[in-house]
């Protein structure tokens, strides 16, 4: 299928019909990274749109899958925002999505939509996702033993959406958004205290969640396993690797390419029949009485 769609696509930048069902099958056989190098080209040119609902909302969930929250906020985004005449599934599971995530990443979420959201979307997609807007509001209480209610409360909605394994990790970004708290605080802890400091049950909970933390570079620590205590240390990257200066060179290098490409099509649209006359009759036709008189002779 791949193969298929390279020899279907015009260039890179072009969506066809098969990206969707390919990352489709990437997500039902869990072949996650296969489908991150598809996401890995910028698409530029959609033929349908139903497309591009779905190569974005089906993107999203393989980069959660991934963890790469970041990636997936993205995508999911561009599907709420997207042009649409009237609401739509698709959108309407990608904001779900959308607000998990974003307290996972962020730790926080806001109800405004970019301006250039669709009408439909911001009047129709918070009355469908009322669960999910509760659970936000309950996640800004800061009250962990409230927010594990809920979900527990409301299981049954989250496990026929799908988004139950979403929903509990957005509990787990609480305790370790506490745990980041205590490292802007504190040198060293002991396991104990940590755990009294987040609610959790037992110091045995409280190591694994430091643990898990350090495995995924969100904090940078050491445990003492003799005396249970845990050393909060500072970020040990210099920004002076060979590998981080590439990094950096290449996304220079994207940013200045998705520039001139934004250019470019900032031109061809400032061309477009159709473009300019929409604006010609939506601009603001003034009157010769809203112009200020030109006086005729200037004192000296």
């Amino acid at each position: 299928m791949l193969t298929a769609l390279r020899k279907l696509q015009t260039t890179t930048e072009h969506l066809t019909p098969l990206h969707p069902e390919l990352l489709l099958l990437c997500l039902l056989s869990k072949s996650y990274k296969i489908g991150l190098s598809i996401l890995e080209d910028d698409i530029f040119e959609v033929d349908q749109p139903r497309d591009l609902f779905l190569y974005c909302y089906y993107g999203g969930m393989i980069c959660i899958g991934q963890k790469r929250f970041g990636k997936a906020l993205e995508l999911l985004r561009n599907v709420i925002t997207a042009p649409m005449n009237a609401i739509n599934a698709i959108a309407v599971e990608a904001y779900k999505k959308y607000i998990l995530v974003s307290l996972i990443q962020h730790g926080q979420f806001s109800t405004s939509l970019p301006k250039y959201t669709s009408s439909v979307a911001q009047r129709n997609l918070k009355n469908l996702c009322q669960p999910y807007i509760e659970l936000a509001h309950t996640y800004g209480n800061g009250r962990i033993t409230m927010l594990e209610n809920y979900v527990q409360a409301n299981r049954e909605k989250f496990e026929n959406d799908n988004n139950l394994g979403l929903a509990k990790q957005v509990v787990s970004s609480m305790y370790k958004r506490s745990i980041q708290r205590l490292t802007l605080t504190y040198l060293t802890l002991s396991l104990q205290d940590i755990a009294d400091a987040v609610q959790l049950s037992t110091p045995k909970e409280a190591e694994m969640h430091v643990l898990q933390m350090i495995q995924d570079g969100e904090i940078f620590a050491s445990i003492n396993q003799k005396d249970g205590m845990v050393s909060f240390l500072e970020d040990p990257e210099q920004y002076k690797t060979c590998e981080m200066i590439e990094h950096i060179d290449s996304s220079i290098q994207r940013m200045m390419t998705l520039s001139k490409k934004l250019t470019s099509m900032d031109e061809l649209l400032s061309c477009d029949p159709l473009y300019l006359g929409k604006v010609g009759r939506e601009r603001q036709r003034f009157d010769f009485d809203d112009f200020d008189t030109v006086p005729q002779k200037f004192p000296i």
